[in-house]
């Protein structure tokens, strides 16, 4: 079920829930809209983990943090939301519209290209191929709209684990681009791409 869309990519209120799946694997997952204040403890909890360098906020207060992710709500183009599985928080997931992110200068953006960047908190209980799973229906979320023909992602080159955990789910590599605040590893995966290994697996 999936609901409350804007354009190509899915969007709601603070706090609404747009999107629900029963999986095998991994239970009830649901997926809401961010709510940059009743979920800001969580929120700061995780983005100032050591493990979480990568995603660039443990510099920021509690408050910097809310102020940069109701910016975040406030815009048409970028969007944010919580992944709870089984009623646990795991994923801080943001899409976005490359055109309208700095990401849109430095590739050839695509009419169907929807951002993604992607950041896993939590895990409950343990499941084998739990960030392909994961993956995958992040992925069944963003391409629920059939505006959407292609995710693209960027993350830091550095990041050898979000590189190759990206290759594990399904993307091909593309090249490096500078963005302002890092060198990153463009990856892609497409609608045809992403439905033809999901029929492989069922």
């Amino acid at each position: 079920m999936t609901s409350i869309r804007n354009a190509r990519l899915v969007a709601g209120p603070a706090g609404a829930l747009v999107h629900v799946n029963d999986s095998a694997a991994l239970g009830r997952i649901e997926i809401s809209v961010l709510d940059p204040v009743g979920d800001l403890d969580l929120l700061h909890e995780w983005v100032t983990r050591p493990s979480s360098r990568f995603w660039g906020l443990a510099e920021l207060t509690p408050e910097e943090l809310r102020d940069l992710y109701l910016f975040v709500d406030g815009l048409a183009s970028h969007h944010a939301f919580l992944v709870r599985r089984e009623g646990l928080p795991i994923v801080l997931l943001q899409t976005y519209e490359p055109e309208n992110d700095p990401l849109g200068d430095a590739y050839d953006v695509l009419p169907g290209d929807a951002g993604l960047h992607f950041f896993l908190g939590d895990r409950g209980e343990p499941v084998p191929r739990f960030s392909w799973h994961v993956s995958d229906l992040i992925a069944e979320f963003v391409f629920s709209r059939p505006e959407v023909d292609r995710i693209v992602i960027e993350p830091d080159v550095g990041n050898e684990r979000a590189v190759a955990r990206a290759v594990k789910s399904g993307f091909e590599l593309g090249p490096l681009v500078q963005l302002p605040d890092k060198t990153g590893r463009l990856a892609f995966l497409t609608r045809e791409r992403w439905e033809r290994q999901r029929a492989a697996v069922s």
